[in-house]
């Protein structure tokens, strides 16, 4: 009775397994072995495949295949001069062999030698029988060069050569991207289309690269093609949603988004989407109730937290935004946009030592925005504590120096804590930043305004 190629392959496996379970020395033939290393490499079973190459070259010392997986372990140790001692004995022996060269393009990659990698790699083209592979290996590496013009040309030559190589398309319209170069992909995916009227992969990049130059009827035609030539293409309904949202055709956005919710399991952003929509229709209910399903189904979407929050605020309703932002908090406490939602409210609210708290968070997390800084400080200064405002106005001059509210807010705080000489200081390099900022001075420290050699001051700089 003969074995299919499967039931050969796992008979194989089997064998090897039990024969390590039982520490017998059995005896595989090289093809055996190659198709054992193979299912390991492919299934990240690394310490295995690294025994399956060390008894397999026991048995076949001189076996070129089981050398060349050697050296692919080696690689992957990062063990390169061994790997390369071993490249150059094969190559002595079967200079054309491609995947030789294809491996000493690994070693200099891995060296961040990158173009004599692409050299090793055009040796192997010279002999390859599989040119598509090798192309994409020489476009990955003038990625890593930031030559995006020869990676798109090699990832096109790889198209040119298999239709259906999605992987080299989306590479090509990553790089048309990155070289900022929108007209010529559309022209590209144009031509490509011509060939291939019905690559629904196509005809939804043309409709991204359409709706990036906000061309949206021509976005929203060419995500209907991508429909026609796929009614299951998932990504295609969602696109054109977002495409029917920008057109203000709301209703029928929200039927797209239904769609992919019925093709495939729920998705947080579709019911964000829709309840996006069911907002902008006026249908408060009904977006309130998929804002929930969004969370629901995906609790770390910040986006669907954020408009649950969003949508109590609009409303006025400060408690139950409040209620909401501190359930996200609760479950990612190191999001940025949380804290600083947090810190709005409760400023709103009037919980000044809350809001103050939320500020300090956001900066923590690295939210240098001028408005956070200045924020926080004025805080700080409705609370009495002028330290810790005049050290957050420093810190904030790191990121913002020269800058007229900074200074403004300087002087008043020293002029605060009697130390007139840094107050003028201050006020005299916020007045030649911007004299129009004097306001701050006004509002947030009205005594100090009305002294008369800072008023004098100010006057002077207006009337110049």
């Amino acid at each position: 009775m003969h074995l299919s190629q499967n039931e050969e392959h796992n008979f194989s496996l089997t064998k090897f397994e039990s024969m390590l379970k039982t520490n017998d020395i059995l005896f595989f033939d090289s093809n055996e072995f190659e198709v054992i290393i193979y299912h390991y490499l492919e299934n990240g079973k690394f310490a295995l495949a690294k025994k399956a190459v060390k008894l397999g070259l026991e048995q076949h010392p001189n076996n070129t295949i089981l050398q060349l997986y050697k050296v692919e372990i080696l690689i992957f140790e990062d063990k390169l001069k061994e790997a390369d001692t071993i490249l150059n004995n094969l190559h002595d022996l079967e200079p054309s062999n491609e995947e030789i060269y294809i491996q000493k393009a690994n070693i200099f990659s891995k060296r961040d030698a990158h173009q004599q990698a692409i050299e090793m790699l055009e040796c192997a083209l010279e002999i390859s029988a599989d040119e598509v592979e090798v192309h994409a290996l020489i476009a990955m590496e003038y990625m890593f060069l930031e030559d995006y013009e020869n990676a798109k040309l090699n990832f096109m030559k790889c198209l040119e050569l298999d239709n259906q190589d999605y992987a080299a398309l989306y590479n090509i319209i990553y790089c048309f991207d990155f070289l900022e170069q929108q007209r010529q992909a559309i022209d590209y995916l144009n031509m490509f289309l011509d060939k291939n009227p019905y690559s629904e992969v196509a005809w939804h990049q043309v409709g991204k690269q359409y709706f990036d130059l906000k061309d949206y009827e021509r976005a929203l035609a060419a995500f209907d093609f991508a429909v026609i030539s796929d009614d299951t293409f998932i990504g295609a309904y969602m696109e054109k949603g977002k495409v029917l949202e920008k057109m203000k055709r709301f209703t029928e956005a929200i039927e797209n988004y239904h769609i992919t919710l019925k093709l495939d399991d729920p998705t947080a952003f579709a019911y964000l989407r829709i309840g996006k929509c069911y907002e902008k229709l006026k249908q408060s209910d009904l977006a309130l109730q998929y804002f929930s399903k969004a969370v629901n189904e995906d609790p770390l979407l910040d986006k669907a937290w954020l408009a649950i929050t969003d949508f109590h605020l609009k409303k006025l309703d400060y408690q139950k935004s409040l209620y909401y932002i501190k359930k996200a908090i609760a479950i990612d406490e190191e999001n940025v946009l949380y804290w600083k939602k947090y810190a709005t409210i409760n400023n709103r609210l009037n919980f000044y030592e809350e809001a103050e708290k939320g500020y300090k968070k956001s900066l923590e997390l690295g939210n240098y925005e001028l408005e956070t800084w200045i924020t926080r400080c004025d805080l700080l200064i409705n609370l009495g504590e002028y330290e810790t405002a005049i050290n957050v106005l420093y810190q904030a001059m790191e990121f913002y120096p020269d800058t007229a509210e900074i200074e403004f807010r300087l002087a008043g705080l020293y002029f605060l804590n009697n130390q007139g000489e840094r107050g003028y200081f201050h006020l005299k390099n916020a007045l030649e930043l911007d004299a129009e900022y004097s306001i701050v001075i006004e509002e947030l420290f009205p005594l100090i305004f009305r002294r008369n050699s800072v008023k004098k001051m100010i006057d002077d700089y207006q009337n110049k």
